[in-house]
């Protein structure tokens, strides 16, 4: 009966990453999980530990995010995209959400390129450490695609967790990124979204057990919105790389969410950013 409802969750979940822009009502949610309208907010709410409503506002605010930093619509356009029925009440959510308008959003993503008048000041700077990191086994689910579209994953994998109570054997989600998504078609980027766990547990069939890299890492801390972590890639390998005398390696580039965007504002959001050194 738990995996019924656990299929019934990611079915969910599923729909409202497809259509940000179409009926996430309540009920509408309800019929996609086959439930009745009172006890499928009761069962949402008690597995995920937020309501409809606020996945549904998260969810579309982060995909709003993400577009205004890395697409050149309109706002009006991102707006409509995101399922708010005209660019002014759009504007008052988000800026409630993030503390400021989708504009001043978007200026703030659009930092130059630290190679070009880095002079003018505007561009971020980044802490970056070099340290040993210790292998850690990974509990994963595959993404292929856009890197922005990898909170999907991130959510079914954190539904999965959930309802299996399987939290107790974790110890932090991670990212793996393999390609350079200036490079590389973004339909055809490679990546992993993943759960730091324990020896212990037995490999859930529908998971992929991963390796997280080892060994000397740049390590960047960023705080900030996910749409923001573009300009710190940037700043690890257009400034700090170029000017460390360090050698980067094969492996791909790793992210650990130190906490969550169910409960902690944008602006608060912590990552570092990991990547393989010779």
């Amino acid at each position: 009966m738990a995996q019924s409802y656990e299929d019934r969750l990611l079915r969910v979940v599923d729909y409202i990453h497809a259509n940000p822009s179409g009926d996430l009502s309540l009920d509408n949610l309800a019929d996609v999980a086959a439930m009745s309208r009172f006890h499928w907010h009761r069962v949402f709410h008690a597995m995920t530990g937020e309501t409809c409503a606020e996945a549904v506002r998260r969810i579309r605010l982060h995909r709003a995010a993400c577009w205004l930093v890395q697409r050149d619509w309109p706002i009006a356009v991102v707006a409509e995209r995101c399922g708010y029925e005209n660019q002014q009440s759009f504007t008052r959510i988000f800026n409630a959400g993030y503390g400021m308008s989708p504009g001043a959003f978007r200026k703030r993503g659009e930092l130059r390129s630290p190679l070009m008048e880095p002079h003018k000041g505007d561009y971020p700077v980044y802490p970056v450490e070099i340290r040993q990191e210790p292998e850690r086994r990974l509990a994963a689910l595959e993404h292929t695609g856009a890197y922005l579209e990898i909170g999907k994953s991130f959510e079914k994998l954190g539904t999965i967790f959930s309802s299996r109570n399987l939290w107790p054997h974790a110890s932090g989600m991670v990212g793996l990124y393999y390609d350079d998504p200036s490079a590389v078609a973004e339909a055809e980027l490679s990546s992993h979204a993943g759960v730091a766990v324990s020896a212990d547990l037995d490999m859930p069939d529908d998971l992929v057990e991963v390796q997280a890299p080892a060994g000397k890492m740049a390590v960047m801390r960023y705080q900030g919105p996910y749409a923001g972590l573009k300009a710190a890639y940037d700043y690890l390998f257009g400034v700090w790389l170029p000017q460390s005398g360090e050698e980067p390696r094969d492996g791909p580039a790793m992210e650990n969410y130190l906490n969550s965007p169910t409960d902690t504002a944008p602006d608060e959001l912590l990552t570092e950013v990991a990547v393989p050194l010779k």
